[in-house]
């Protein structure tokens, strides 16, 4: 769709509330009743993206889906991937009236961008860009790119996971997506590709060497000067493997790839990182579920449980690496345990609408008691944007 047809619609498309469509009533078809034998046909699958999109968007207005962040930020992307494949007008609508919330006229928004996390939801302000040619987006977006030129870093070049006293000298394994995939989207969009590739390349490889451990799986977090509660004292890792933490920087790590040359001189050193987690991931993965647990490496602990939001996390990466030559090809079948896993967790109410289980809620760095204590909610936006992420990526399968 081109960015006039799109400006368009946005300006002739009205948000409206909908609900799933019913199924058709049972009954046999005319040829059917009068004895002829009805053609064999295999039922469609449903289409969970438009379920889960439709049903999200029941529940909540532009207005209502809360605040400018991450979780809604990474839904909403989800739900552009979606818009992407069907072209359903309304589904970029719904995203711009939300954008709209917090840009102003003149491009201007009431952020500091004083954390990683305050700048996922960032990668809209690129999409609305590129579909609707509107300057003002860019201009929101380059607060962002600016504030990283004056954004504190590790002695080697990390982002903080945020700019206050309590993340000081602190990578979050969870900080990667929140940067680089617009980073490197940002680049493309606005000509800024010499910085925003090699810094992105540079961010994923300096938290690989820091997280990651032996058997491929990267600790939660790193603490440089090795002093905050939960930091080892020698190491300044963080205890546990959490596993959307590991999940976030498995798809921050796919998307970097897809959007860096193939002469980059930074790509070798992903690769390797990817393919020794790929291998952590498939040595974890729960036989009996496909999916993967809240700590990723202690499935057989008292108390843990199969989380849903990394799942869908793990499935998509290990799926697109493998599709797009990072992996070795074995893992598509790894992705499509782990993607008949977290579809088990998906179902359809009375009311018709989608429900998705079992999604951590957000998480800081802690121990084991920590984290498998952590509410298990479902339709917690993590859940959603990850699966419509996995679901555009696998569905087609």
């Amino acid at each position: 769709m081109t960015r006039r047809r799109m400006s368009t619609a946005l300006t002739t498309v009205a948000l409206a509330a909908v609900t799933l469509a019913a199924p058709p009533a049972a009954g046999p078809s005319p040829a059917v009743a009068a004895g002829a034998r009805p053609a064999s046909r295999p039922a469609a699958a449903p289409d969970w993206s438009v379920a889960l999109v439709d049903s999200t968007m029941t529940r909540y207005t532009p207005s209502t889906i809360g605040n400018w962040s991450y979780p809604v930020g990474l839904y909403l992307y989800g739900q552009y991937l979606t818009y992407r494949r069907t072209h359903e007008a309304r589904y970029l609508t719904y995203i711009k009236e939300y954008v709209d919330r917090f840009v102003k006229s003149d491009g201007s928004m009431d952020q500091p961008f004083n954390s990683l996390d305050s700048m996922q939801a960032g990668r809209l302000l690129v999409i609305l860009h590129h579909e609707t040619g509107d300057d003002r987006y860019r201009k929101a977006a380059k607060k962002i790119r600016d504030r990283l030129d004056t954004f504190p870093r590790t002695s080697d070049g990390g982002f903080w996971h945020a700019d206050t006293a309590s993340r000081a000298n602190q990578l979050w394994a969870d900080g990667v997506y929140m940067v680089n995939p617009f980073l490197v989207e940002y680049g493309k969009e606005f000509g800024d590709r010499a910085y925003a590739d090699d810094e992105a390349a540079k961010q994923l490889s300096l938290y690989g060497s820091h997280l990651q451990v032996a058997g491929g799986l990267l600790k939660h977090a790193y603490d440089e000067s090795k002093s905050v509660s939960w930091a080892d004292p020698r190491t300044g890792l963080a205890p546990e493997h959490w596993c959307r933490a590991v999940g976030w920087y498995s798809m921050a790590i796919t998307n970097v790839l897809d959007a860096i040359p193939a002469d980059h001189p930074r790509r070798a050193r992903l690769l390797k990182i990817f393919r020794k987690l790929a291998a952590g991931l498939e040595k974890y993965q729960d036989p009996a579920t496909g999916r993967w647990f809240q700590v990723i490496d202690k499935g057989g602990s008292s108390g843990n449980w199969t989380e849903t939001s990394c799942s869908s996390m793990f499935t998509y990466a290990l799926d697109r690496g493998a599709r797009r030559g990072y992996l070795d090809p074995h893992y598509t079948a790894v992705a499509r345990r782990g993607y008949q896993g977290v579809l088990a967790k998906l179902s359809v109410g009375t009311d018709g609408r989608t429900r998705l289980a079992d999604i951590s809620e957000g998480t800081n760095v802690g121990d084991y008691a920590y984290y498998i204590a952590r509410t298990r909610a479902t339709n917690d936006f993590h859940g959603l944007g990850a699966f419509l992420i996995m679901n555009e990526q696998l569905r087609g399968d």
